[in-house]
């Protein structure tokens, strides 16, 4: 039996003019606003003073994915331009960082801007790097719906792996409420300080706003810091178009979470944990789901998180977090790996009850989108008073934007 709570879409909307949407970051990454929420109190600050706000000995969760120059630009010999955007890798392989090694070829799923202009013709792009002349070919192949297509690279010379490539001819690929052409900046700003793992389309931008010296500041208060990557997918930035949220479809991202990892967390549960993003906190929701299906389903199928898993009779058994993750830890024991891999369809809504977060830092996010339905299952009905200050005390909005940090309003299950 699915028990999904219903939810008026139109109670997730908000004015949001084009003005107070951030189009270049400020100077220093630590110069922007930041909004505090805790006990349905709100206050102001700047980033640079974040470690105030958090507890000595905290658990924080990074997000480390690392975004791809994604948008690749090809012209036509007519003058036509093509830009394809480069979404998930199909073959030879379905992982990101054995795709982006292939040296002779590789099929992505796509989105192409302006396809009625390309009949399925070879593209060629030519572009000149530390004095090499490189050749980039693009084949459209069949249509994978939802606006999407395969299609398949090659290049010459066929001695440069593909993220090289895309390096070299790829663009920053800002989300599209950035009306500007990307640049020389971007390359820098649109990726955390912390960044390690490729993949991502856009950034987990609630990381944008660390330093080094922020780091070391919380190092200082004897906060722990343990990775998880989150490759972002570019369904992110779609906002919820049913007004029946049980027929919305959830944009599916890939995770990685190494073993070492969980083990802490199970190490530091009691501690304070501060989630560095919406997207670190799907990922810690999505190993609790993922262990509870090896629970109830055993360990026959890989363990991943559907849309509705914590909605299901079925799963929501209230299995305990430490239950779950040590399930999860002996699952990867069993298959000899030493991290998790998969990928989460999880959907948090209002309603939701959290496993892991007692604080979550993020921005502020679009109007009806999935990401703002999850801000409101963590603080309740002050998201709206939250973002009223906001608006009302001139904070910028969206990815380059300011940043927030949201105490839970107490709807955590502790074990």
């Amino acid at each position: 039996m699915t028990n999904i709570p219903e939810i008026n879409l139109k109670d997730f909307n908000y004015h949001l003019p084009r003005e107070r949407i951030a189009q270049f970051p400020l100077e220093y990454r630590d110069a922007s606003k930041l909004l505090i929420c805790s006990d349905n109190t709100i206050t102001e600050d700047i980033f640079s003073n974040v470690a105030h706000y958090i507890h000595w000995q905290s658990l924080l969760v990074f997000n480390d994915t690392k975004v791809i120059r994604a948008r690749l630009i090809f012209s036509k010999k007519t003058g036509a331009t093509i830009e394809i955007f480069c979404l998930d890798p199909l073959a030879p392989t379905r992982e990101v960082s054995d795709e982006f090694q292939q040296t002779t070829g590789c099929t992505w799923k796509c989105l192409i801007g302006n396809v009625k202009r390309w009949k399925g013709e070879l593209l060629e792009k030519e572009f000149i790097h530390m004095g090499g002349k490189y050749l980039l070919f693009a084949q459209r192949k069949e249509y994978l719906g939802d606006g999407c297509y395969a299609v398949a690279f090659h290049w010459e010379p066929k001695n440069k792996p593909f993220l090289e490539l895309l390096e070299y001819a790829g663009l920053v690929p800002l989300p599209p409420y950035i009306t500007r052409a990307s640049g020389d900046l971007d390359v820098l700003r649109y990726q955390t300080i912390y960044a390690q793992n490729e993949g991502s389309v856009a950034a987990p931008t609630a990381g944008l706003h660390f330093t080094e010296k922020i780091l070391s500041t919380l190092k200082q208060k004897r906060c722990l810091f343990e990775n998880i990557t989150l490759h972002v997918g570019v369904g992110t930035f779609r906002p919820v178009s049913s007004p029946d949220i049980s027929k919305h479809i959830m944009h599916g991202e890939k995770i990685h979470v190494n073993k070492k990892t969980i083990i802490s967390i199970l190490n530091n549960l009691g501690k304070p944990l501060i989630a560095i993003g919406t997207t670190s906190v799907r990922t810690l929701e999505s190993l609790y789901w993922s262990g509870v299906r090896l629970l109830i389903d055993g360990a026959e199928i890989h363990p991943e998180a559907g849309q509705w898993d914590p909605y299901l009779d079925r799963y929501d058994q209230n299995i305990s977090v430490r239950k779950a993750l040590t399930t999860l830890v002996e699952y990867l024991d069993s298959k000899k790996l030493t991290s998790y891999s998969g990928s989460t369809q999880l959907m948090i809504i209002p309603g939701y009850k959290f496993r892991f977060a007692d604080g979550m830092l993020t921005n502020f996010h679009m109007p009806q989108s999935s990401l703002l339905m999850l801000v409101a299952a963590f603080i309740g009905e002050t998201w709206r008073n939250a973002y009223d200050f906001a608006y009302q005390h001139d904070f910028r909005f969206l990815s380059y934007g300011d940043a927030c940090l949201f105490f839970n309003a107490g709807n955590k299950i502790t074990d």
